[in-house]
């Protein structure tokens, strides 16, 4: 979380409109997600189950690098506190429905890893290609980047 937090904090407030395409997530619209991602570990950690037909609206697109580095920094803590489960509460199977009938279930933890890391992990290399496409640039993620040794 903390390499994402870096990335999320080199998004410049004067370009969070600017799109690689125009089916593109805007700079901004990627970082409000990526900093609402770790907010899905209460749904998946302490609930049996998630209906995508009671989903909240998408989060409305923040308007500057700070909004969004807060928001992130407020999931995150949600999301560790989320975490404190014994191994039996991680192994318990969790399901996702779709107007009450499920789709599909996997043990918790599985879940989490999936809906949570995996799906931050996909959306910092996303915003990596972006700030690198804008010249800003890019913090060191898995070992040295180009810009940071």
């Amino acid at each position: 979380m903390a390499t994402t937090r870096k990335l999320l904090d080199r998004m410049p407030d004067g370009q969070l409109t600017w799109k690689p395409h125009e089916k593109s997530m805007s700079l901004g619209g990627l970082g409000t997600h990526l900093g609402n991602i770790p907010h899905w570990a209460s749904a998946i950690l302490n609930e049996s189950s998630f209906d995508l037909a009671s989903a909240p609206a998408p989060v409305a697109e923040k308007n500057s690098r700070a909004e969004i580095v807060a928001a992130f920094d407020t999931s995150v803590a949600q999301a560790r506190a989320a975490m404190n489960k014994t191994d039996a509460e991680y192994a318990a199977m969790w399901s996702l429905k779709r107007s009450g009938q499920e789709m599909f279930s996997m043990p918790r933890l599985s879940a989490f890893r999936a809906f949570v890391l995996y799906h931050v992990v996909h959306h910092r290399g996303q915003l990596s290609v972006y700030l690198r496409l804008n010249n800003i640039p890019v913090p060191a993620i898995y070992g040295p980047s180009a810009d940071e040794g």
